[in-house]
């Protein structure tokens, strides 16, 4: 598999605008674009399938194995002329032992490597950044440059004189834009079903990225070639034979992977809105609240009549439910909001979280369960929130964690009976690193 990775040298220099403009150029021009996103991001594919792509998945190079990524690209590009993959954080970035960067994936694909370079506060000294990033790592070299926040012809030309000995080809200088800032927020960016003009952006984005770009060169970096051909890999296990997924606003988080693995394992997928007073379908045997934005909508889960029934209802029944970072929160007792607000939740668990007391939490895991029969046993997992748990009652313990150093965290999450629930974000079955 080949095909483009767009990578910088940190987070913050526009890769994620940059990717969002390539994919809509390119689908203008009547290619089909697949893409993905490095890392356990939830938020930018649903950007990438905004802008066109006609697919967008997590390739993740620390937490997945390697089969199962070679057998996500696949199937993600599968029929596609071009593949995109947007790298995470910067080019050489990964997790906290030093693995599982976008080079690495890079590598493990041999996807061909666009830098996008923030040029906004320097000019000459842009090529000792890119020979560093050029000549790091044996093996990996860069195909192109995006020059990014040029403020002007005559700042370009130095860009451009300085960069000329390295030999490293320049796609495109992408002058400064205001109108094109994504907003940010907590967790990363505003989701992209909360932009009300998010048409229009990615039209002025595509628009800003054709006026100087070698969009012909970007293609054929992006081009996909088949190189071998991957083989259907098991997955973590359904939680049922019919899952009831929330999804909406507060509870988006869940990878596109996770669910399409249930699917093909045979499961029944249902979704419901607890922001909309939605209920779980009543024939569900298990329930999923995957991890999101409870925090910002307090009010509205407390409030949900509906949905507090059909969730008691479903626990009473013996289904099987899943709460992961957010949903963990709302199966809690209460959660405090930003302003010290505190908003009953569902009560299912003996757990109270706070997000007026914020803490970083934030790394790869790795996790087994306490108890045999729920998951297939060690697990690669994400967690990432600000929330801290201000209360914990009796209850048994759901995993044992350790960090991606491999240092015991001790054990995380809570059980009684068939709800369960951590801060946890499952991603794939362990392998024996």
């Amino acid at each position: 598999m080949t095909g483009l990775l767009v990578a910088a040298p940190s987070s913050g220099a526009g890769k994620t605008t940059v990717t969002l403009a390539l994919i809509a150029a390119l689908v203008r021009r009547g290619f089909k674009v697949a893409s993905a996103k490095s890392g356990p991001d939830y938020i930018d594919p649903a950007f990438h399938r905004a802008a066109g792509a006609r697919s967008s998945v997590n390739l993740d190079p620390w937490a997945m194995r390697s089969d199962f990524i070679e057998s996500l690209a696949g199937e993600a590009a599968l029929d596609a002329d071009l593949f995109v993959v947007e790298a995470m954080m910067g080019l050489f970035d990964g997790a906290a032992d030093g693995t599982g960067s976008a080079a690495d994936l890079a590598q493990m694909l041999e996807l061909r490597v666009v830098l996008v370079v923030d040029c906004a506060k320097q000019s000459h000294s842009v090529a000792a950044l890119v020979s560093g990033f050029a000549g790091f790592r044996p093996g990996l070299s860069l195909a192109g440059l995006i020059l990014n926040r040029v403020g002007s012809d005559r700042h370009e030309t130095l860009l451009r004189e300085a960069l000329r000995p390295l030999g490293i080809p320049v796609l495109a200088a992408l002058r400064r834009s205001g109108d094109l800032a994504l907003p940010e927020r907590h967790l990363g960016l505003v989701q992209a079903q909360e932009h009300r003009n998010l048409e229009a952006f990615v039209d002025r984005a595509a628009n800003w990225v054709e006026q100087d770009a070698d969009m012909a060169a970007i293609a054929e970096f992006a081009r996909r070639h088949e190189t071998r051909t991957a083989k259907p890999v098991a997955t973590l296990p359904p939680l049922g034979q019919h899952i009831a997924i929330a999804s909406d606003e507060a509870f988006a988080f869940a990878y596109p992977h996770l669910l399409e693995g249930w699917r093909r394992q045979g499961a029944q997928l249902s979704t419901f809105s607890p922001l909309e007073n939605e209920a779980p379908d009543e024939s569900a045997d298990a329930v999923y609240l995957p991890g999101g934005y409870p925090e910002l909508h307090g009010g509205r889960l407390a409030a949900a009549s509906d949905f507090r029934a059909g969730m008691l209802r479903a626990a009473d029944r013996g289904a099987a439910i899943h709460g992961e970072c957010g949903g963990y929160m709302t199966l809690a007792e209460g959660l405090i909001d930003a302003g010290g607000e505190r908003h009953a939740m569902l009560g299912l668990l003996p757990l109270e979280t706070s997000f007026a007391e914020r803490k970083l939490h934030l790394g790869y895991r790795r996790i087994r369960p306490v108890a045999d029969g729920l998951f297939p046993g060690a697990m690669t997992a994400h967690e990432f929130h600000y929330a801290t748990i201000v209360k914990e009652g009796a209850a048994e313990r759901l995993f044992v964690a350790e960090d991606a150093r491999g240092e015991p965290m001790g054990p995380q999450g809570l059980r009684r009976g068939r709800v369960f629930g951590s801060f946890m974000h499952l991603i794939d079955r362990a392998d024996d690193r």
